[in-house]
């Protein structure tokens, strides 16, 4: 072919119009399916450690603070037997979604911490917290129950378990000792007008 003509068959070529939307925007992508690697999964183990082998878990909101400030806190935390843990969502949600405590999944919505312990160290943790205003308690987790920020502040305003065993051993005490004496009233009532009765026989 002339190469005049080549120019001019390329010039007269036809071209189909652009669409006015890239099929990229189109057609949905497909997302690729993150395969499941050891170390997701070492920390997913470890959550569910953290919900099975503790008695109180308080999830808070944790908004950035001096590392200063964070080794204060976990400081005074550890003095009551309670520990920190800093947790990713994508971790816990999994766990927790497969678990009896699913219903704290709505307060995994930013960065969170665990305080965690195997006792019920409910006062002592408000007290720590009172001084971090970084650190927000959204709910807790106290012996299987879940509670919202207000229930774990009036479970912590509850007298402790042995106060309270305690107070149910002497209310059940007192019930025999007060049926105890009302049965031997009538018996030393009885022996009381004997004696006086023998008494006036003897002076008369």
């Amino acid at each position: 072919m002339h190469f005049q003509r080549q120019k001019l068959m390329a010039v007269t070529e036809y071209l189909a119009p652009r669409p006015a939307i890239p099929p990229r925007c189109v057609v949905p992508r497909r997302e690729k399916a993150e395969e499941d690697n050891g170390y997701a999964r070492l920390l997913r183990r470890q959550v569910e450690e953290v919900f099975r082998n503790n008695r109180m878990i308080a999830v808070c909101q944790y908004n950035s603070m001096p590392g200063e400030d964070v080794v204060l806190m976990r400081h005074y935390l550890r003095k009551h037997n309670i520990e920190v843990k800093f947790v990713l969502n994508e971790i816990v949600r999994p766990v927790l979604s497969q678990s009896k405590y699913k219903n704290l999944l709505p307060l995994f919505v930013a960065r969170n911490i665990l305080l965690v312990s195997p006792e019920t160290k409910v006062k002592e943790m408000l007290r720590v917290l009172k001084g971090v205003p970084q650190v927000n308690l959204l709910g807790a987790c106290i012996d299987n129950a879940i509670l919202s920020r207000q229930g774990v502040e009036n479970f912590a305003k509850l007298p402790s378990l042995e106060a309270t065993q305690g107070q149910t051993v002497g209310a059940l005490a007192l019930l025999p000792s007060q049926t105890s004496s009302l049965l031997q009233r009538g018996s030393a009532h009885l022996t009381a007008l004997l004696d006086q009765h023998i008494r006036q026989l003897q002076a008369g």
